[in-house]
């Protein structure tokens, strides 16, 4: 089962590389990927990392989580998991549903 992580706190000069090859020294990283701003193309100062295995993230997340990285101190956890909506909605149409 993959495991996906939630890398806050980045710096603004982190991209999808950088943030992979700072978690390369954990095994089974398959994806790294920094969130933008769709307008601007700016980091967002956040991502997230892919792992094949759970063990290998939980491994990351002992030992990243607090530590600098490119001159920010990061915070590491498991990215939480939200509904996906159907396609075309929003989700202001979701919670008119409800």
């Amino acid at each position: 089962m993959s495991t996906k992580l939630f890398i806050g706190g980045l710096s603004p000069g982190t991209d999808d590389n950088s943030l992979k090859d700072a978690f390369s020294t954990f095994k089974g990283v398959t994806k790294a990927r920094v969130m933008t701003n769709k307008g601007t193309g700016r980091s967002q100062g956040y991502g997230f990392v892919n792992f094949i295995s759970e063990d290998s993230a939980k491994s990351a997340i002992s030992s990243m989580d607090g530590q600098e990285l490119n001159g920010f101190n990061i915070c590491v956890d498991v990215a939480k998991e939200w509904p996906s909506l159907p396609l075309g909605e929003s989700v202001e149409d979701e919670k008119k549903r409800q």
